[in-house]
């Protein structure tokens, strides 16, 4: 890990440790609501489960303590991935363009930069407070209250300390919520940072009744049989470099607007094409590339440890964890892939 992002980690550590004070006026924000105040909940694009999870999670628990007048949205096109569509909160979700234009009270999850908000930053200086629940070290430090845990597994961990604070119950449906995005922001409680807190905030949330097996199926193991189908065509294109990121190796393919439409596919499908690709025994760094416009492409990280991913999408005008990150690429895959091989040997863990 160079030298500046370890600088950065640790300075957003302490920082947090530093304001634990944080957790009084985020409470404040919500016990000082009035009745029909205006409360504007906001994850980033393109949400996985952890920015829907938490977001949705807290909103109930809003609902629980009367909150009225509330709405919950992210930016971009209003989809919401098919593993997804049962969680319990929807309805509090509206477009971007229905969200409060003033809002009284904005709270903002899982979210590192404000450009991870699209047309909804604005919303961060038209509302009269605003609070950041995120886990990300890479955390710019937007917002009037920010709790930022960069030791915490998922932005849920953060969202669950701060309705137990609140009082609110933690029912099955909060829970399901809560469970979904520790679960995905784990990887199914298989990455580093599921420490034995994770796995005791899991006995929490099952212990309202929530049905892990179900959800798991529901979020990990259902596709579409042409989803299945459209990874076969991308992974036969994937490449090994075994010299890469200092000989510790990387692997790498890329996924085409053209490969969706051929197999009548949604964009968020893909989001699950890291999994098999990062298995490689061979390789510590994965990388998928996939197409969000003619020159514009979505670029997937991952490391086993040799190489800090995160490092690597700062470079590239990204973020994300020291074991996975993304970035923005622009030209073709080859030129995107030919900008992560350069950083890569810049990024070794030490």
């Amino acid at each position: 890990m160079t030298d500046t992002v370890s600088r950065a980690i640790a300075a957003a550590v302490a920082e947090f440790e530093a304001e634990n004070d944080n957790w009084a006026p985020a409470v404040a924000a919500v016990e000082e609501l009035a009745p029909d105040d205006r409360v504007l909940l906001i994850c980033h694009v393109n949400p996985d489960g952890d920015a829907l999870g938490s977001m949705l999670g807290f909103g109930l628990g809003l609902r629980q303590l009367g909150v009225r007048n509330l709405q919950a949205t992210f930016p971009g096109e209003f989809e919401v991935p098919a593993p997804f569509a049962a969680m319990p909160g929807l309805d509090l979700l509206v477009p971007a363009h229905e969200a409060h234009a003033d809002p009284d009270l904005v709270v903002v999850f899982d979210v590192a930069a404000e450009s991870r908000m699209g047309a909804l930053a604005d919303r961060l200086e038209r509302a009269t407070t605003s609070v950041v629940l995120d886990h990300h070290a890479t955390n710019t430090g937007f917002g009037d209250v920010r709790l930022v845990n960069p030791r915490a597994a998922a932005t849920s961990v953060v969202v669950e300390e701060l309705l137990d604070q609140l009082d609110v119950e933690l029912d099955a449906d909060i829970a399901e919520c809560l469970y979904i995005a520790l679960a995905t922001d784990t990887g199914s409680f298989r990455f580093d940072m599921t420490t034995p807190q994770v796995h005791e905030m899991a006995a929490r949330l099952i212990e309202t009744g929530i049905r892990p097996g179900e959800i798991s199926r529901r979020i990990f193991d259902s596709r579409p049989f042409e989803a299945m189908k459209l990874f076969a065509d991308v992974l036969s294109r994937a490449e090994m470099e075994p010299e890469a990121a200092g000989g510790h190796g990387m692997v790498w393919t890329y996924a085409t607007l053209e490969d969706l439409d051929r197999h009548a596919q949604r964009p968020y499908v893909l989001d699950a094409l890291i999994d098999p690709v990062r298995c490689v025994a061979e390789v510590d760094v994965s990388v998928v590339i996939k197409q969000v416009a003619p020159t514009e492409w979505a670029v997937s990280l991952r490391s086993k440890g040799a190489v800090d991913v995160s490092a690597v999408a700062i470079a590239l005008h990204g973020g994300g964890h020291r074991l996975a990150a993304g970035f923005t690429g622009y030209g073709t895959p080859a030129e995107v892939i030919a900008t992560v091989r350069q950083e890569l040997s810049k990024h070794l863990v030490s």
